[in-house]
Protein backbone atom coordinates (compact mmCIF):
# COMPACT_ATOMS: atom_id res chain seq x y z
CA UNK A 1 0.00 0.00 0.00
CA UNK A 2 1.37 3.51 -0.78
CA UNK A 3 0.76 5.47 2.03
CA UNK A 4 1.47 9.08 -0.08
CA UNK A 5 -0.20 9.82 -3.14
CA UNK A 6 -0.10 13.69 -4.77
CA UNK A 7 -2.71 15.98 -3.52
CA UNK A 8 -4.22 19.30 -3.99
CA UNK A 9 -6.63 21.52 -2.29
CA UNK A 10 -7.40 21.26 1.24
CA UNK A 11 -7.93 24.19 4.05
CA UNK A 12 -3.69 24.00 4.04
CA UNK A 13 -3.56 25.40 0.83
CA UNK A 14 -5.33 28.45 1.26
CA UNK A 15 -3.04 29.44 3.58
CA UNK A 16 0.60 28.64 5.23
CA UNK A 17 3.00 30.47 2.82
CA UNK A 18 5.84 30.04 4.64
CA UNK A 19 9.19 32.06 3.34
CA UNK A 20 12.60 31.32 4.47
CA UNK A 21 13.77 31.44 7.86
CA UNK A 22 9.97 31.24 9.05
CA UNK A 23 9.50 28.88 12.48
CA UNK A 24 6.63 26.45 12.04
CA UNK A 25 4.62 28.99 15.25
CA UNK A 26 4.55 31.47 12.78
CA UNK A 27 2.99 29.40 9.96
CA UNK A 28 0.47 28.05 12.11
CA UNK A 29 -0.40 31.65 13.15
CA UNK A 30 -0.79 32.60 9.51
CA UNK A 31 -2.64 29.95 9.01
CA UNK A 32 -5.51 29.96 11.72
CA UNK A 33 -5.76 33.57 11.05
CA UNK A 34 -6.60 33.07 7.31
CA UNK A 35 -8.22 30.11 6.81
CA UNK A 36 -11.22 30.89 7.87
CA UNK A 37 -11.91 33.96 5.96
CA UNK A 38 -10.25 32.03 2.62
CA UNK A 39 -10.75 28.76 2.66
CA UNK A 40 -14.19 28.07 2.59
CA UNK A 41 -14.36 30.81 -1.12
CA UNK A 42 -10.87 29.36 -2.31
CA UNK A 43 -10.25 27.17 -5.03
CA UNK A 44 -9.16 24.11 -3.61
CA UNK A 45 -5.47 24.66 -5.32
CA UNK A 46 -5.06 28.17 -4.92
CA UNK A 47 -0.85 27.32 -6.02
CA UNK A 48 -2.27 26.79 -9.63
CA UNK A 49 -3.83 29.88 -10.14
CA UNK A 50 0.06 31.10 -10.39
CA UNK A 51 0.46 31.74 -14.28
CA UNK A 52 3.02 29.57 -15.81
CA UNK A 53 5.18 31.62 -17.77
CA UNK A 54 5.28 31.13 -21.49
CA UNK A 55 8.42 32.08 -22.72
CA UNK A 56 9.99 30.48 -19.48
CA UNK A 57 13.24 28.59 -21.68
CA UNK A 58 14.04 26.92 -18.62
CA UNK A 59 10.62 24.80 -18.84
CA UNK A 60 10.53 22.48 -21.51
CA UNK A 61 7.09 21.15 -22.29
CA UNK A 62 8.09 17.99 -24.52
CA UNK A 63 10.57 16.91 -21.87
CA UNK A 64 10.30 12.62 -21.33
CA UNK A 65 8.15 11.99 -17.96
CA UNK A 66 9.97 11.46 -14.94
CA UNK A 67 9.81 7.65 -13.61
CA UNK A 68 10.26 9.00 -10.36
CA UNK A 69 6.90 11.84 -10.53
CA UNK A 70 10.32 14.23 -9.91
CA UNK A 71 9.19 17.05 -12.46
CA UNK A 72 7.33 19.76 -9.33
CA UNK A 73 8.21 19.80 -5.78
CA UNK A 74 5.09 17.93 -4.44
CA UNK A 75 6.13 14.90 -7.13
CA UNK A 76 9.45 14.59 -4.98
CA UNK A 77 8.75 15.21 -1.97
CA UNK A 78 5.97 12.25 -2.16
CA UNK A 79 8.13 9.55 -4.09
CA UNK A 80 11.07 10.52 -1.17
CA UNK A 81 8.55 9.74 1.95
CA UNK A 82 6.99 6.87 -0.03
CA UNK A 83 10.68 4.91 -0.24
CA UNK A 84 11.07 5.94 3.39
CA UNK A 85 7.81 4.30 4.39
CA UNK A 86 9.02 1.54 2.30
CA UNK A 87 12.85 1.17 3.47
CA UNK A 88 13.92 1.19 0.21
CA UNK A 89 16.65 3.93 0.65
CA UNK A 90 18.11 2.71 -2.88
CA UNK A 91 15.35 4.19 -4.39
CA UNK A 92 15.42 7.18 -2.02
CA UNK A 93 18.60 7.89 -3.12
CA UNK A 94 17.36 8.86 -6.62
CA UNK A 95 15.90 11.98 -4.70
CA UNK A 96 19.18 13.57 -4.06
CA UNK A 97 21.50 15.56 -6.07
CA UNK A 98 24.15 13.00 -6.71
CA UNK A 99 25.52 11.04 -9.37
CA UNK A 100 24.05 7.97 -9.38
CA UNK A 101 26.55 6.30 -12.52
CA UNK A 102 28.20 3.93 -9.64
CA UNK A 103 27.38 1.65 -6.70
CA UNK A 104 29.23 4.32 -4.70
CA UNK A 105 26.56 7.05 -5.31
CA UNK A 106 23.54 4.61 -4.83
CA UNK A 107 25.07 3.98 -1.34
CA UNK A 108 25.67 7.70 -0.58
CA UNK A 109 22.22 8.59 -1.12
CA UNK A 110 20.79 5.66 0.62
CA UNK A 111 22.80 6.69 3.80
CA UNK A 112 21.82 10.18 3.05
CA UNK A 113 18.27 9.35 3.25
CA UNK A 114 18.83 7.11 6.57
CA UNK A 115 20.21 10.23 7.99
CA UNK A 116 17.38 12.51 6.47
CA UNK A 117 14.55 10.25 7.77
CA UNK A 118 16.60 10.50 11.48
CA UNK A 119 16.66 14.04 11.13
CA UNK A 120 13.08 13.92 10.32
CA UNK A 121 11.82 11.56 12.78
CA UNK A 122 13.51 13.63 15.55
CA UNK A 123 11.91 17.21 15.22
CA UNK A 124 12.55 17.77 11.58
CA UNK A 125 9.32 19.04 9.83
CA UNK A 126 7.96 18.51 6.22
CA UNK A 127 5.44 21.61 4.55
CA UNK A 128 1.56 19.73 4.28
CA UNK A 129 0.83 18.41 1.13
CA UNK A 130 -1.43 20.78 0.27
CA UNK A 131 1.16 23.37 0.10
CA UNK A 132 3.68 22.09 -1.54
CA UNK A 133 3.83 23.10 -5.21
CA UNK A 134 2.43 21.08 -7.74
CA UNK A 135 4.13 22.91 -10.98
CA UNK A 136 7.47 22.38 -12.73
CA UNK A 137 8.05 25.77 -11.73
CA UNK A 138 7.61 25.46 -7.97
CA UNK A 139 6.85 28.25 -6.24
CA UNK A 140 7.68 32.50 -7.80
CA UNK A 141 6.92 34.13 -4.24
CA UNK A 142 9.43 32.31 -1.66
CA UNK A 143 12.19 35.06 -2.42
CA UNK A 144 14.27 31.70 -3.44
CA UNK A 145 16.24 31.74 -6.85
CA UNK A 146 14.24 29.57 -9.80
CA UNK A 147 16.18 26.41 -9.38
CA UNK A 148 15.37 26.22 -5.31
CA UNK A 149 12.20 24.90 -3.37
CA UNK A 150 12.07 25.02 0.56
CA UNK A 151 10.09 22.15 1.23
CA UNK A 152 10.46 21.70 4.95
CA UNK A 153 13.21 22.13 7.81
CA UNK A 154 16.13 19.62 9.61
CA UNK A 155 15.15 20.65 12.95
CA UNK A 156 17.82 20.42 15.33
CA UNK A 157 19.77 23.92 16.95
CA UNK A 158 20.27 24.98 13.77
CA UNK A 159 16.53 24.04 12.40
CA UNK A 160 18.47 24.51 8.46
CA UNK A 161 16.09 24.35 5.76
CA UNK A 162 15.32 21.49 3.34
CA UNK A 163 15.43 22.45 -0.20
CA UNK A 164 14.90 20.84 -3.29
CA UNK A 165 16.91 21.91 -6.61
CA UNK A 166 15.96 21.55 -10.17
CA UNK A 167 18.64 19.98 -12.65
CA UNK A 168 18.33 18.06 -15.65
CA UNK A 169 17.87 14.36 -15.02
CA UNK A 170 19.09 11.14 -16.55
CA UNK A 171 16.02 11.14 -19.00
CA UNK A 172 17.35 14.43 -20.05
CA UNK A 173 13.99 16.35 -18.46
CA UNK A 174 13.97 19.10 -15.61
CA UNK A 175 13.90 16.93 -11.97
CA UNK A 176 13.54 18.36 -8.76
CA UNK A 177 16.11 16.43 -5.75
CA UNK A 178 17.59 17.33 -3.14
CA UNK A 179 19.60 20.13 -2.83
CA UNK A 180 23.45 20.03 -2.19
CA UNK A 181 22.95 22.84 0.50
CA UNK A 182 20.80 19.97 2.42
CA UNK A 183 23.35 17.30 1.74
CA UNK A 184 25.77 19.64 3.04
CA UNK A 185 24.17 20.30 6.09
CA UNK A 186 23.02 16.59 6.47
CA UNK A 187 26.34 15.56 6.32
CA UNK A 188 27.68 18.56 8.66
CA UNK A 189 25.36 16.44 11.17
CA UNK A 190 26.25 13.26 13.46
CA UNK A 191 27.15 10.49 11.03
CA UNK A 192 24.41 8.09 9.51
CA UNK A 193 23.12 4.84 10.73
CA UNK A 194 24.49 2.01 9.85
CA UNK A 195 23.19 0.17 6.83
CA UNK A 196 20.66 -2.74 7.66
CA UNK A 197 18.57 -4.91 5.27
CA UNK A 198 15.78 -4.11 4.75
CA UNK A 199 14.25 -6.77 6.61
CA UNK A 200 16.15 -5.74 9.62
CA UNK A 201 15.88 -2.35 9.14
CA UNK A 202 12.68 -2.15 11.62
CA UNK A 203 12.78 -4.19 15.16
CA UNK A 204 9.31 -3.74 15.89
CA UNK A 205 6.03 -3.43 14.46
CA UNK A 206 5.05 -1.13 11.85
CA UNK A 207 1.84 0.50 10.02
CA UNK A 208 2.69 1.83 7.32
CA UNK A 209 6.48 1.97 7.66
CA UNK A 210 5.86 3.69 10.44
CA UNK A 211 6.51 2.44 14.44
CA UNK A 212 3.08 1.47 16.02
CA UNK A 213 4.02 3.60 19.03
CA UNK A 214 4.15 6.74 16.91
CA UNK A 215 1.16 6.26 15.75
CA UNK A 216 -0.61 6.24 19.28
CA UNK A 217 1.36 8.84 20.05
CA UNK A 218 0.12 10.98 17.35
CA UNK A 219 -3.40 9.58 17.61
CA UNK A 220 -3.34 10.22 21.41
CA UNK A 221 -2.17 13.85 20.76
CA UNK A 222 -5.21 14.37 18.19
CA UNK A 223 -7.51 12.53 20.86
CA UNK A 224 -6.52 14.90 23.32
CA UNK A 225 -7.08 17.80 20.86
CA UNK A 226 -10.51 17.23 20.59
CA UNK A 227 -10.76 16.22 23.95
CA UNK A 228 -9.72 19.86 25.23
CA UNK A 229 -11.74 21.39 23.18
CA UNK A 230 -14.82 19.60 23.33
CA UNK A 231 -14.46 20.30 27.08
CA UNK A 232 -13.71 23.78 26.65
CA UNK A 233 -16.93 24.47 24.32
CA UNK A 234 -19.06 22.25 26.90
CA UNK A 235 -18.20 24.57 29.48
CA UNK A 236 -18.47 27.66 27.75
CA UNK A 237 -21.90 26.73 26.50
CA UNK A 238 -22.78 25.86 30.27
CA UNK A 239 -21.89 29.34 31.41
CA UNK A 240 -24.05 30.88 28.56
CA UNK A 241 -26.96 28.62 29.72
CA UNK A 242 -26.52 29.90 32.64
CA UNK A 243 -26.20 33.37 32.45
CA UNK A 244 -28.90 33.46 29.87
CA UNK A 245 -32.52 32.93 30.73
CA UNK A 246 -34.64 32.96 27.96
CA UNK A 247 -32.60 30.80 25.40
CA UNK A 248 -35.26 30.82 22.89
CA UNK A 249 -35.15 34.75 22.32
CA UNK A 250 -31.49 35.56 23.32
CA UNK A 251 -29.33 36.37 20.43
CA UNK A 252 -25.91 35.54 22.07
CA UNK A 253 -27.10 32.09 23.37
CA UNK A 254 -28.24 31.13 19.49
CA UNK A 255 -24.93 32.37 18.31
CA UNK A 256 -23.03 30.47 20.88
CA UNK A 257 -25.04 27.83 20.28
CA UNK A 258 -24.63 27.61 16.48
CA UNK A 259 -20.62 28.48 16.54
CA UNK A 260 -19.50 26.31 19.24
CA UNK A 261 -19.30 22.78 18.15
CA UNK A 262 -18.09 23.68 14.94
CA UNK A 263 -15.52 26.18 16.19
CA UNK A 264 -14.25 23.98 18.66
CA UNK A 265 -13.72 20.84 16.15
CA UNK A 266 -11.21 23.55 13.70
CA UNK A 267 -9.18 24.75 16.35
CA UNK A 268 -8.55 20.94 17.86
CA UNK A 269 -7.63 20.54 14.10
CA UNK A 270 -5.31 23.03 13.91
CA UNK A 271 -4.13 22.64 17.95
CA UNK A 272 -3.30 19.30 16.48
CA UNK A 273 -1.48 20.46 13.48
CA UNK A 274 0.92 22.51 15.64
CA UNK A 275 1.29 19.61 18.31
CA UNK A 276 2.68 17.39 15.52
CA UNK A 277 5.03 19.83 14.41
CA UNK A 278 6.78 19.27 17.53
CA UNK A 279 5.89 15.99 18.11
CA UNK A 280 9.55 14.07 18.02
CA UNK A 281 7.73 10.98 15.75
CA UNK A 282 7.69 9.16 12.49
CA UNK A 283 7.74 11.83 9.76
CA UNK A 284 5.41 9.22 7.35
CA UNK A 285 2.99 9.36 10.24
CA UNK A 286 2.85 12.96 10.98
CA UNK A 287 2.61 13.72 6.93
CA UNK A 288 -0.16 10.85 7.22
CA UNK A 289 -2.13 12.26 9.63
CA UNK A 290 -1.45 15.69 8.55
CA UNK A 291 -2.73 14.98 4.93
CA UNK A 292 -5.80 13.44 6.35
CA UNK A 293 -6.82 15.30 9.02
CA UNK A 294 -7.64 18.14 6.84
CA UNK A 295 -10.67 16.26 6.28
CA UNK A 296 -11.94 17.37 9.56
CA UNK A 297 -11.10 21.27 9.14
CA UNK A 298 -13.26 21.07 5.96
CA UNK A 299 -16.25 19.52 7.76
CA UNK A 300 -15.76 21.55 10.55
CA UNK A 301 -15.72 24.83 7.84
CA UNK A 302 -18.72 23.91 5.84
CA UNK A 303 -20.63 22.80 9.05
CA UNK A 304 -20.02 26.73 10.64
CA UNK A 305 -20.90 27.73 7.17
CA UNK A 306 -24.28 25.86 7.29
CA UNK A 307 -24.74 27.04 10.92
CA UNK A 308 -23.90 30.81 9.97
CA UNK A 309 -26.33 30.80 6.57
CA UNK A 310 -29.26 28.93 8.61
CA UNK A 311 -28.90 31.92 11.38
CA UNK A 312 -28.86 35.12 8.67
CA UNK A 313 -31.62 33.83 6.72
CA UNK A 314 -33.50 32.71 9.78
CA UNK A 315 -32.96 36.46 11.02
CA UNK A 316 -33.25 38.06 7.61
CA UNK A 317 -36.54 36.26 6.54
CA UNK A 318 -38.12 37.29 9.99
CA UNK A 319 -37.18 41.01 9.19
CA UNK A 320 -38.44 40.88 5.37
CA UNK A 321 -41.72 39.43 6.93
CA UNK A 322 -42.41 41.85 9.05
CA UNK A 323 -41.80 44.39 6.48
CA UNK A 324 -44.35 42.16 4.19
CA UNK A 325 -41.85 41.66 1.88
CA UNK A 326 -42.60 37.97 1.00
CA UNK A 327 -40.63 38.10 -2.35
CA UNK A 328 -37.32 39.07 -0.42
CA UNK A 329 -37.98 35.95 1.61
CA UNK A 330 -38.66 33.27 -1.23
CA UNK A 331 -35.07 34.88 -2.38
CA UNK A 332 -33.63 34.34 1.17
CA UNK A 333 -34.67 30.78 0.87
CA UNK A 334 -33.36 30.07 -2.29
CA UNK A 335 -30.06 31.66 -2.05
CA UNK A 336 -29.60 29.73 1.03
CA UNK A 337 -29.80 26.69 -0.74
CA UNK A 338 -27.83 27.70 -3.01
CA UNK A 339 -25.01 28.98 -0.65
CA UNK A 340 -25.52 25.26 0.82
CA UNK A 341 -24.84 23.66 -2.45
CA UNK A 342 -21.45 25.35 -3.19
CA UNK A 343 -20.70 25.10 0.14
CA UNK A 344 -20.80 21.13 -0.47
CA UNK A 345 -19.16 21.08 -3.44
CA UNK A 346 -16.17 23.37 -2.82
CA UNK A 347 -15.92 20.86 0.92
CA UNK A 348 -15.98 17.79 -1.66
CA UNK A 349 -14.10 18.41 -4.29
CA UNK A 350 -11.20 19.01 -1.71
CA UNK A 351 -11.70 15.87 0.21
CA UNK A 352 -11.67 13.95 -3.05
CA UNK A 353 -8.44 15.90 -3.54
CA UNK A 354 -7.14 14.88 0.09
CA UNK A 355 -7.71 11.22 -1.30
CA UNK A 356 -5.98 12.08 -4.01
CA UNK A 357 -8.41 12.21 -6.64
CA UNK A 358 -7.07 13.96 -9.50
CA UNK A 359 -9.66 17.00 -9.54
CA UNK A 360 -8.39 18.56 -12.28
CA UNK A 361 -8.95 16.14 -14.70
CA UNK A 362 -12.19 15.39 -13.32
CA UNK A 363 -13.15 18.75 -14.01
CA UNK A 364 -12.07 18.43 -17.49
CA UNK A 365 -13.85 15.22 -18.04
CA UNK A 366 -17.03 17.89 -17.07
CA UNK A 367 -16.59 20.51 -19.36
CA UNK A 368 -16.14 17.21 -22.11
CA UNK A 369 -19.02 15.81 -21.33
CA UNK A 370 -20.92 18.72 -20.56
CA UNK A 371 -23.26 18.85 -23.21
CA UNK A 372 -24.48 14.87 -22.17
CA UNK A 373 -25.11 16.07 -19.02
CA UNK A 374 -27.17 19.02 -20.40
CA UNK A 375 -28.79 17.17 -22.56
CA UNK A 376 -29.86 14.36 -19.94
CA UNK A 377 -30.44 17.15 -17.70
CA UNK A 378 -32.73 19.35 -19.44
CA UNK A 379 -35.73 19.25 -17.35
CA UNK A 380 -33.36 20.16 -14.05
CA UNK A 381 -31.44 23.17 -15.35
CA UNK A 382 -35.42 24.47 -17.13
CA UNK A 383 -36.51 24.01 -13.75
CA UNK A 384 -33.15 26.16 -12.21
CA UNK A 385 -33.72 28.68 -14.71
CA UNK A 386 -37.10 28.85 -13.63
CA UNK A 387 -36.60 29.32 -10.00
CA UNK A 388 -34.19 32.07 -11.45
CA UNK A 389 -37.23 33.46 -13.41
CA UNK A 390 -39.27 33.19 -10.26
CA UNK A 391 -37.10 35.59 -7.98
CA UNK A 392 -36.02 38.02 -10.61
CA UNK A 393 -40.07 38.40 -12.14
CA UNK A 394 -41.89 38.09 -8.50
CA UNK A 395 -45.00 36.76 -10.53
CA UNK A 396 -46.11 34.85 -6.34
CA UNK A 397 -44.47 35.18 -3.37
CA UNK A 398 -44.64 32.72 -0.37
CA UNK A 399 -47.90 33.25 1.17
CA UNK A 400 -49.58 34.67 -1.92
CA UNK A 401 -53.00 33.86 -2.82
CA UNK A 402 -52.69 32.61 -6.12
CA UNK A 403 -54.40 30.42 -9.33
CA UNK A 404 -52.12 28.55 -11.14
CA UNK A 405 -53.62 27.39 -14.10
CA UNK A 406 -56.73 24.96 -12.30
CA UNK A 407 -54.51 25.13 -8.97
CA UNK A 408 -55.92 27.29 -6.51
CA UNK A 409 -53.78 28.17 -3.35
CA UNK A 410 -51.37 29.87 -1.31
CA UNK A 411 -48.01 29.59 -2.18
CA UNK A 412 -46.13 27.75 0.95
CA UNK A 413 -42.55 27.64 -0.57
CA UNK A 414 -40.54 28.20 -3.76
CA UNK A 415 -37.78 25.71 -3.99
CA UNK A 416 -34.65 25.49 -6.51
CA UNK A 417 -36.63 22.95 -8.76
CA UNK A 418 -40.43 23.30 -7.52
CA UNK A 419 -42.68 25.50 -5.87
CA UNK A 420 -45.25 23.79 -3.53
CA UNK A 421 -49.24 25.69 -3.39
CA UNK A 422 -51.54 24.33 -0.33
CA UNK A 423 -54.90 24.39 -2.15
CA UNK A 424 -58.34 25.18 -0.53
CA UNK A 425 -58.92 21.71 0.42
CA UNK A 426 -55.72 21.66 2.42
CA UNK A 427 -54.09 19.56 0.06
CA UNK A 428 -50.57 20.30 -1.43
CA UNK A 429 -49.52 20.62 -5.08
CA UNK A 430 -46.23 20.83 -6.40
CA UNK A 431 -45.37 22.35 -9.28
CA UNK A 432 -41.86 22.81 -11.34
CA UNK A 433 -40.79 26.03 -11.65
CA UNK A 434 -39.46 25.33 -15.35
CA UNK A 435 -43.47 24.67 -15.89
CA UNK A 436 -44.86 27.56 -13.46
CA UNK A 437 -42.72 29.85 -14.72
CA UNK A 438 -44.35 29.45 -18.73
CA UNK A 439 -48.00 29.77 -17.15
CA UNK A 440 -50.57 32.32 -16.30
CA UNK A 441 -50.37 33.24 -13.19
CA UNK A 442 -53.22 35.03 -11.26
CA UNK A 443 -52.05 36.44 -8.21
CA UNK A 444 -54.72 37.54 -5.75
CA UNK A 445 -52.55 38.92 -3.50
CA UNK A 446 -51.49 41.64 -5.33
CA UNK A 447 -55.00 43.02 -5.46
CA UNK A 448 -54.94 46.70 -4.12
CA UNK A 449 -59.00 46.89 -4.04
CA UNK A 450 -62.13 44.39 -4.07
CA UNK A 451 -64.43 44.95 -6.67
CA UNK A 452 -68.00 45.36 -5.30
CA UNK A 453 -70.17 45.05 -8.71
CA UNK A 454 -73.63 43.41 -7.97
CA UNK A 455 -76.84 43.30 -9.76
CA UNK A 456 -80.09 44.37 -8.13
CA UNK A 457 -83.34 44.05 -9.22
CA UNK A 458 -86.12 46.00 -8.51
CA UNK A 459 -89.71 44.40 -8.99
CA UNK A 460 -91.93 45.44 -11.93
CA UNK A 461 -95.18 47.68 -11.41
CA UNK A 462 -93.16 50.38 -9.98
CA UNK A 463 -93.45 54.00 -11.18
CA UNK A 464 -90.39 55.77 -12.95
CA UNK A 465 -90.44 58.66 -10.45
CA UNK A 466 -90.12 55.84 -7.90
CA UNK A 467 -86.91 53.54 -9.88
CA UNK A 468 -84.84 56.75 -10.17
CA UNK A 469 -85.40 57.36 -6.14
CA UNK A 470 -84.32 53.69 -6.04
CA UNK A 471 -80.75 53.96 -8.16
CA UNK A 472 -80.16 57.37 -6.13
CA UNK A 473 -80.54 55.41 -3.05
CA UNK A 474 -78.09 52.72 -4.24
CA UNK A 475 -75.45 55.54 -5.00
CA UNK A 476 -75.76 57.42 -2.05
CA UNK A 477 -75.01 53.97 0.04
CA UNK A 478 -71.97 53.71 -1.78
CA UNK A 479 -70.23 56.83 -1.71
CA UNK A 480 -71.72 57.30 2.02
CA UNK A 481 -69.65 53.95 3.15
CA UNK A 482 -66.24 55.18 3.81
CA UNK A 483 -64.57 51.88 2.93
CA UNK A 484 -65.50 52.31 -1.05
CA UNK A 485 -63.64 54.46 -3.57
CA UNK A 486 -66.10 57.31 -4.11
CA UNK A 487 -64.23 58.60 -7.30
CA UNK A 488 -66.27 56.16 -10.50
CA UNK A 489 -68.61 54.76 -7.95
CA UNK A 490 -72.00 54.44 -9.44
CA UNK A 491 -75.80 52.74 -9.90
CA UNK A 492 -77.42 52.95 -13.01
CA UNK A 493 -80.74 51.19 -14.34
CA UNK A 494 -78.81 48.83 -16.58
CA UNK A 495 -81.68 46.87 -18.65
CA UNK A 496 -85.15 44.82 -18.43
CA UNK A 497 -84.84 41.94 -17.11
CA UNK A 498 -87.13 38.85 -18.13
CA UNK A 499 -88.62 39.18 -14.13
CA UNK A 500 -87.25 42.50 -12.48
CA UNK A 501 -85.65 46.37 -13.54
CA UNK A 502 -81.99 45.26 -13.28
CA UNK A 503 -79.82 47.90 -11.64
CA UNK A 504 -76.28 47.87 -12.27
CA UNK A 505 -73.81 48.78 -9.30
CA UNK A 506 -69.95 49.45 -10.22
CA UNK A 507 -67.24 50.35 -7.04
CA UNK A 508 -64.37 49.43 -5.46
CA UNK A 509 -63.81 48.53 -1.88
CA UNK A 510 -60.67 50.03 -0.39
CA UNK A 511 -59.61 46.96 1.97
CA UNK A 512 -56.35 44.58 1.11
CA UNK A 513 -58.07 42.00 2.96
CA UNK A 514 -59.98 39.22 1.13
CA UNK A 515 -62.00 38.47 4.63
CA UNK A 516 -62.14 42.08 5.32
CA UNK A 517 -63.70 42.96 2.13
CA UNK A 518 -66.21 39.98 2.17
CA UNK A 519 -67.59 41.71 5.23
CA UNK A 520 -67.65 45.16 3.77
CA UNK A 521 -69.68 43.69 1.03
CA UNK A 522 -71.96 41.99 3.43
CA UNK A 523 -72.38 45.81 4.83
CA UNK A 524 -73.28 46.89 1.38
CA UNK A 525 -76.01 44.67 0.56
CA UNK A 526 -77.74 44.62 3.88
CA UNK A 527 -77.64 48.61 3.92
CA UNK A 528 -78.69 48.78 0.09
CA UNK A 529 -81.41 46.40 0.91
CA UNK A 530 -83.09 48.58 4.06
CA UNK A 531 -82.90 51.67 2.38
CA UNK A 532 -84.88 50.31 -0.77
CA UNK A 533 -87.05 48.56 2.27
CA UNK A 534 -87.70 51.81 3.37
CA UNK A 535 -88.55 53.75 0.29
CA UNK A 536 -91.24 51.05 -0.65
CA UNK A 537 -89.22 49.26 -3.04
CA UNK A 538 -89.07 45.54 -3.16
CA UNK A 539 -86.15 43.30 -4.53
CA UNK A 540 -87.83 40.90 -7.62
CA UNK A 541 -87.50 37.25 -7.76
CA UNK A 542 -87.95 35.38 -10.75
CA UNK A 543 -91.68 35.21 -11.69
CA UNK A 544 -93.33 33.63 -14.86
CA UNK A 545 -96.46 34.50 -16.05
CA UNK A 546 -98.38 31.60 -17.74
CA UNK A 547 -102.18 32.35 -19.89
CA UNK A 548 -103.64 29.11 -20.37
CA UNK A 549 -106.25 29.70 -23.66
CA UNK A 550 -109.17 27.11 -24.58
CA UNK A 551 -109.09 26.55 -27.93
CA UNK A 552 -112.52 26.77 -29.51
CA UNK A 553 -114.17 23.61 -31.39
Amino acid sequence: MVPFAASRGGPFECTCRLADGMSDLIAFLRFALTSLLLAAAAPPAMAQLLPEPAADPAVDVAAPVDPLARETPRGAVTGLLNALASGNYTQAANYFALPMDDDAGLAEGADLARQLQDALDRGGTLLPFGVLANESIGRIDDDLSADLERVGALGGEEDAPILLSRSEGPEGGLIWRISQETIDDLKSRSPPPEALPQDEASDGFSILGAPAGDWLLLLGAAAASFLLFWLISAGILALVRAIVPDHEKSLLFRFVYAALPPLSLYLAVMSFYLWAGSIEASIVARQILLRYVGIFAWIALVWFAFRLVDAIARVTSARMERQERRQAVSAIVLLRRTAKVILLVVAMIAIFDTFGFDVTTGVAALGIGGLALALGAQKTIENLVGSVTMVADKPVQVGDFCRVGDVIGTVEDVGMRSTRIRTLERTVVTIPNGDLSSREIENYAKRDQFLFNPTIGVEYGVTSAKLRQGVEIIEKVLIDHPLVETEGARARLADYGPSSLDIEVWSYITVLDYAESRFVRQELLFTILEELEAAGLAIAFPTRKVHLVRDEE
